[in-house]
């Protein structure tokens, strides 16, 4: 009840100060934003909220729109043109705006637009690549494995399709299409982005992984992070990252990329826990999680792998 009360009272005092600004600015909440705020996700999530929480018909009929087109992954090349100058023209009339006497506006909020809806299409990407299972009778399935092996072992050709030696890269058993189960062929792709766009920090990670001591299982563990990258990207923590990154239209490169820098952290985290066993391999993750979604919590955050690692 208490909560409620407070939401009540929060929801009238925003109505409040939303009207007195502009009526001292001359300026609606989206042109406050968009002038007032940080380029980036700051100026994106503070964007995002004002729809989302907007009572203007004309607003909440576009943010319900643009959620069924990014659901149905309908935003391409092609057509994402036509609609973000749909939904600019919509913003304007509802708000009023003068595209004359501020043009800046339109950029500015194409851009946030662009993100917002680039990455909630990109959940449902992932969501897909995840419920498709991985099929041994799929050629493009078994070319897509057969290509991880080549990338992480170039010069230690297969004995055959089963074999022990898929253990060698960190895979359970002598075939890897069961531990593809949970994360189906997102887990894969992850993979596979990982070894082919950082060569170096793939091998890298790869030696540490047969570390007598502090040892792991690459591809296993790899399967686990692509779990945390899809969790961190389904509750929204991603955001800020992907909007700090991204200057065009988020793809599933965004999150290629997301992935590649939590493997490669993570194994430094590892080496840096100086684990007894792979019994730690939970707690260790929960650790690194925490501090992952603490650099996320601030605005400015964008991930990048030391580019330096490729010259060791």
């Amino acid at each position: 009840m208490i909560r409620y009360v407070w939401s009540l009272i929060c929801w009238y005092i925003r109505s409040l100060v939303k009207w007195v600004l502009r009526l001292t600015t001359r300026m609606c909440e989206l042109q406050r934003i968009c002038y007032g705020e940080t380029p980036g996700a700051p100026r994106t999530l503070a964007l995002e909220r004002s729809l989302r929480q907007s009572k203007n018909v004309s607003i909440k009929a576009l943010v319900a729109h643009l959620d069924e087109i990014a659901d149905q992954q309908g935003i391409s090349i092609k057509t994402e043109r036509e609609i973000l100058e749909e939904a600019i023209k919509t913003v304007l009339d509802a708000k009023d705006i003068n595209p004359i006497a501020h043009p800046d506006f339109a950029k500015s909020f194409a851009k946030c637009t662009e993100s917002i809806w680039g990455y909630r299409q990109l959940c449902v990407e992932c969501e897909e690549l995840r419920k498709t299972p991985y099929d041994p009778e799929n050629p493009e399935h078994e070319m897509l494995l057969l290509k991880l092996w080549n990338l992480l072992m170039p010069y230690d050709p297969l004995d055959a399709r089963v074999t022990k030696q898929w253990q060698d890269i960190g895979f359970q058993g002598d075939d890897p299409k069961t531990d593809f189960r949970g994360m189906g062929l997102l887990g894969l792709e992850n993979l596979v982005y990982f070894a082919r766009e950082y060569p170096s920090a793939a091998t890298h990670v790869l030696s540490h992984s047969t570390h007598p001591r502090y040892g792991y299982a690459f591809a296993i563990v790899g399967i686990n992070l692509t779990s945390m990258a899809l969790r961190l990207l389904r509750d929204g923590s991603a955001k800020t990252h992907i909007y700090n990154s991204s200057k065009t239209l988020p793809t599933i490169r965004a999150f290629h990329q997301f992935y590649s820098y939590l493997f490669y952290e993570f194994d430094g985290f590892w080496i840096e826990s100086k684990p007894s066993n792979m019994m730690e391999f939970s707690s260790i993750q929960e650790r690194f999680e925490s501090t992952i979604r603490m650099a996320l919590a601030n605005p400015t955050t964008v991930f990048r792998i030391n580019v330096s690692v490729d010259n060791i």
